[in-house]
């Protein structure tokens, strides 16, 4: 398939371990498999770290007291992930984002979860991603991971559609029959949600934003800053495919407003998007081995498919937070924030709808 990611050839094989580890109870299954995984750590001096900022998974950190920066990450996936997150796909990410300096090491997969190399670094806050000298770095680290090349030759697809219209169909499958009074208030119908879908397929596509490979989930958690080395990085490629590169811009730039308790007035004005996609096509065409120059018409082009690509991610992540509000254990209002998204998406798309891709 189009859509699918290919893993260079020559990639080590990611190793197997036959383990399932209980969600309710992630520290003792972890330090079964850091037996496997590392047979020479002295099981009786390995210390955990819980990490606690997941909304779908859970994480715990193994490490040597003398050696804390050797930390294997164990991250246990959560109750029907399976419905929202290709793990086959997400495994090829985590290679291709690799062997292209952008991630960390994969050290191996179990029966519901992976382990991997733990990145030195802050996790980001809402208020950094609009801090003027990392606002740079986040930008050309997007641009290098958007110019990585398809690795069998083929033109790939955007996953967008084919993602979304499984969501929406997991979704309201059960949406409709629920009983619960704020899905039947809050929760646009069935109908309403379908029609919307299919138009901005019908618009968004024409836009003739470029498919490059995207992360497609950018929200602070993910941006690790490395004040050491002075780079950012970025974690979690569960969502990461091919896309639109106009959805990955999109998509952060919504995530300007937070996740816990979200406020969209923080979504970057016009100057400060300016700015960030100015960077962001500089290092892009730097990247792709084209000229630095970017023009006025380019950016504004930019700029209007970014905004209009934004609305799309307000969908994705409304039918994913219905989805959590059914399966995942994890503590969060996944409902009010399925709602919320849903509003905004019908708050901002008249303004958004008047742009313009200049002639």
């Amino acid at each position: 398939m189009e859509t699918e990611i290919h893993v260079p050839v020559g990639s080590p094989v990611i190793k197997k371990i036959p383990i399932f580890v209980d969600e309710h109870n992630v520290t003792d299954g972890a330090m079964k498999i850091i037996k496997e995984l590392r047979p020479a750590w002295d099981m009786n001096h390995v210390k955990t770290k819980l990490f606690t900022d997941g909304t779908t998974n859970k994480l715990v950190g193994c490490y040597l007291e003398d050696t804390p920066e050797d930390m294997v990450l164990v991250r246990v996936y959560g109750n029907k992930t399976e419905l929202i997150v290709d793990r086959d796909n997400e495994l090829k990410s985590f290679q291709v984002l690799h062997a292209n300096g952008c991630a960390p090491r994969l050290y191996c997969t179990f029966q519901n979860g992976i382990c991997y190399e733990f990145m030195e670094g802050d996790a980001l806050r809402t208020q950094d991603l609009s801090d003027p000298f990392l606002l740079r770095l986040i930008a050309t680290e997007m641009a290098r991971i958007h110019a990585i090349h398809a690795h069998n030759g083929c033109i790939p697809k955007p996953s967008l559609w084919i993602t979304m219209r499984k969501y929406f169909l997991v979704a309201t499958e059960f949406t409709e029959q629920a009983s619960n009074v704020r899905i039947q208030q809050e929760v646009p119908s069935k109908a309403v949600l379908e029609q919307e879908m299919l138009w901005m397929k019908e618009h968004l596509s024409t836009l003739g934003s470029p498919v490059v490979l995207c992360h497609n989930d950018l929200l602070c958690k993910n941006i690790i800053h490395n004040t050491k080395e002075g780079h950012i990085r970025f974690i979690d490629y569960e969502y990461s495919s091919y896309n639109y590169q106009a959805f990955d811009i999109g998509n952060h730039f919504n995530e300007f407003a937070g996740m816990s308790e979200p406020d969209y007035n923080l979504y970057p004005s016009r100057e400060l998007q300016m700015d960030w996609l100015r960077v962001y096509l500089q290092a892009y065409k730097l990247f792709t081995k084209k000229t630095e120059e970017v023009s006025a018409r380019e950016l504004e082009t930019l700029y209007v498919q970014v905004n209009k690509f934004a609305l799309a991610s307000h969908f994705f992540w409304g039918f994913w937070s219905l989805i959590q509000a059914k399966y995942s254990s994890i503590d969060f209002d996944f409902l009010g924030y399925a709602v919320l998204r849903f509003n905004q998406y019908f708050k901002t798309k008249p303004a958004v709808m008047a742009l313009q891709i200049p002639e």
